[in-house]
């Protein structure tokens, strides 16, 4: 367990992270982040992108499973079973605890799992204190809050720190 706040590695998209390479790297779990991640927020239906990344992922026996600290269960769940996989809100991120619940429900480990997300302080830290690999990708969208904005500030040297150190 580390509570080291650095990702292994910064794309642009899910859609740049590789099934093929995960599958080499023995993955067979990716744990993702909703909002801003896979969708932007109060976006409800997957894109095309989120599905064709899932079915290129099933393609190489990866199983996706949404993680969110969503605390509106009915739209991740309704996103969940859009995009036809399993799902998690309220996880508690960073916390350890629904990283490993996501783990046992899904029967893999530690070390066959990557959590891919948008924020260091929730998606990487937590991931790094589960024991799970985490990618980073950019936000899809920072307008509307401007929390936001102050957040990724913060997190900026991190994620320069971990676009050094890719996984794949």
């Amino acid at each position: 367990m580390s509570f080291s706040p650095i990702p292994r590695g910064v794309y642009d998209t899910v859609e740049q992270i590789s099934p093929q390479a995960l599958a080499r790297r023995g993955i067979r779990l990716v744990l993702a982040d909703l909002d801003n991640t896979l969708a932007p927020y109060r976006q409800t239906e997957p894109p095309a992108q989120a599905r064709a990344w899932k079915a290129a992922l099933e393609e190489e026996k990866i199983q996706l499973f949404l993680l969110s600290n969503s605390r509106k269960p009915g739209r991740v769940r309704a996103f969940a079973e859009r995009l036809g996989v399993p799902y998690q809100g309220r996880s508690g991120k960073p916390g350890r605890a629904g990283y490993l619940r996501a783990m046992e429900r899904m029967g893999c480990r530690p070390e066959e799992t990557v959590m891919v997300g948008d924020q260091i302080f929730t998606d990487t830290l937590g991931a790094n204190r589960a024991g799970v690999t985490p990618l980073l990708v950019r936000p899809i969208r920072l307008a509307g809050n401007p929390g936001r904005y102050l957040r990724y500030a913060a997190e900026t040297p991190f994620r320069l720190l971990g676009g050094r150190r890719p996984f794949l």
